[in-house]
C-alpha cells in the first residue's frame, strides 16, 4: 500500500526517518530506515537516505511493505466496545489487560480479542500490533484507538503527531498538590541508568502535560491530565518529576505506597476527527470501579 504526506511548517528540518516514525505510530525508527534502504521511500519523487532533513512542502511517498502472515490466535475475550464502524473501533481497555502480545504475554492480549472480534485491522504496526494506532499500559485502564485499515490508522496517526487528538486521564498521585492547574514542559527519553525506564532527558523527545486538581485528601491529590503528547510512560514520569508521583506504580512511585495492582491511571477522554467522514468523534467512560472505591477510601484517611 502506498501513501502520501505533505512536510508542515512544525515538521521542517526533521530528519525523515524520525518523522515517518511518527506518522507511523508504533513503528521504530530501525523498522523505518530499513523501508528506506529499500527504496521504499521517496521525497518528491526522488530516492533519500535516512538523515534527509525535510522540507516544508515536501511531498514523501511510501509503500508499506505486505503484512507478513499473523501467527497471533484469536480469542473469543470479552471486549467493551464503546464505538465501532467500517474504518475502526474505540475499546474501553481493563486495567490489568495488555495491549499487545510480547514475550511474556502471548494470549489474552487486547490484540488476541480484537483478532477474532475483527476480519480486518490495519497492518502499518506489523504482525504483533494489528490496528493498534496508540498504546495504554498494561494498568491503565480507559479508551483506545482502533484502526481497521492502513488508510484509517495513517490519518489517526498523522492526527496523533499533529497534537490533534485530545486525550484527558485520571491519575491519583501521591501528595497534595496545592495550585490548581500546571503545565510539565520536560523532554522524555530512555533512562540513561536504567532502559527499562523512560526519564525527563536533555537530549528526549519534547512532552507536554497539562494537569488539573479535581479533588486533595490527605497526602494525596486525584487530578485530570490533558495530553499534548504521546510519549511512553508520559503521565508517570511527569508526575514523578514534579515531585507527585502516581499512586500504585510500581516503576516511578515510591516503594511505600497504596496496594492497587499498579498506577491509578484512567485514560477517560478520547476525541478525534473521523478519517472518513471528517466528523469530530469525543468518547467519555468513567473510571473502573476500584478506582471509585479507592477514592471513597482516601475521603476517610
Amino acid at each position: 500500500m502506498t501513501l502520501q504526506h505533505v512536510v508542515t511548517e512544525t515538521e521542517n528540518k526533521m530528519r525523515i526517518d524520525k518523522l515517518l516514525a511518527e506518522i507511523n505510530s508504533g513503528e521504530s525508527r530501525s523498522k523505518i530506515q530499513g523501508w528506506i534502504s529499500k527504496e521504499l521511500v521517496m521525497v518528491n519523487d526522488e530516492i533519500v537516505k535516512a538523515n534527509y532533513k525535510c522540507q516544508v512542502g515536501d511531498v514523501i511517498t511510501w509503500r508499506i511493505p505486505d503484512v507478513e502472515p499473523l501467527d497471533i490466535e484469536a480469542e473469543n475475550i470479552p471486549l467493551d466496545i464503546v464505538y465501532e464502524d467500517s474504518d475502526l473501533l474505540v475499546v474501553n481497555k481493563p486495567k490489568g489487560m495488555v495491549v499487545h502480545p510480547s514475550a511474556g504475554h502471548q494470549s489474552g492480549t487486547l490484540v488476541n480479542g480484537l483478532l477474532y472480534h475483527c476480519k480486518d485491522l490495519s497492518g502499518i504496526n506489523g504482525v504483533e500490533r494489528p490496528g493498534i494506532v496508540h498504546r495504554i499500559d498494561k494498568d491503565t485502564s480507559g479508551l483506545l484507538l482502533v484502526a481497521k485499515n492502513d488508510i484509517a490508522h495513517t490519518n489517526l496517526s498523522e492526527q496523533l503527531s499533529n497534537k490533534d487528538v485530545e486525550r484527558k486521564y485520571e491519575a491519583v498521585v501521591h501528595g497534595v498538590i496545592n495550585h490548581d492547574t500546571g503545565m510539565v514542559d520536560a523532554p522524555i527519553g530512555r533512562d540513561p541508568k536504567d532502559r527499562q525506564r523512560m526519564s525527563v532527558v536533555d537530549n528526549g523527545k519534547s512532552a507536554v502535560t497539562h494537569f488539573q486538581v479535581l479533588r486533595r485528601f490527605n497526602n494525596f491529590t486525584h487530578i485530570e491530565c490533558q495530553l499534548e503528547t504521546g510519549r511512553t510512560h508520559q503521565i508517570r514520569v511527569h508526575m514523578r518529576y514534579i515531585g507527585f508521583p502516581l499512586v500504585g506504580d510500581p516503576k516511578y512511585g515510591p516503594r511505600k505506597t497504596l496496594d492497587t495492582n499498579g498506577q491509578v491511571l484512567h485514560a477517560k477522554v478520547l476525541g478525534f476527527t473521523h478519517p472518513t467522514t471528517g466528523k469530530w468523534l469525543r468518547f467519555e467512560v468513567d473510571a473502573p470501579t476500584y478506582f471509585q472505591e479507592l477514592l471513597d477510601q482516601l475521603e476517610i484517611l
